[in-house]
């Protein structure tokens, strides 16, 4: 055990910490350095959403294209949805940041997956969604 004497005992045991002989010391030092105008920072806006729908041909269907555009969508965070056409190709709706639609229309999908051969990648405008939406797969059309 500690002897009882307040000079030999650990600091911890002087000075207990509480929430009232802490809070005065950090509210003057987070005011110590804050500036005199007290208005709260402007996050730059962020840039209006764009939409591209795209048709997309070669061997598409039957080689994970639809899962693997949903997990690359996602991991983009855009919002939309893929589906295969019973023409044999795949369509999608990309809606989102324009340059995560961009590189997804015009480097990720020409791509595909491992298992597939893209031929063609044919966008046309679109309406953009609602990013609460999320970016999920349809049925065939």
């Amino acid at each position: 055990m500690f002897p009882s004497t307040s000079a030999t005992a650990p600091r911890f045991l002087r000075f207990p910490f509480t929430a009232t002989s802490t809070a005065p010391r950090r509210a003057m030092a987070a005011s110590a350095g804050a500036p005199s105008d007290p208005s709260p920072q402007q996050n730059p806006p962020s840039p209006s959403p764009k939409a591209v729908r795209v048709v997309v041909k070669g061997r598409v269907q039957g080689v994970f294209f639809r899962d693997w555009t949903v997990e690359t969508a996602r991991s983009l965070g855009l919002a939309g949805w893929v589906r295969n056409r019973r023409d044999g190709t795949v369509e999608a709706l990309l809606s989102g940041d324009p340059d995560k639609v961009d590189e997804m229309v015009s480097r990720r999908i020409p791509v595909g997956p491992p298992a597939s051969a893209v031929t063609a990648v044919l966008p046309s405008p679109a309406d953009p969604v609602d990013p609460a939406e999320g970016f999920h797969r349809k049925p065939t059309a």
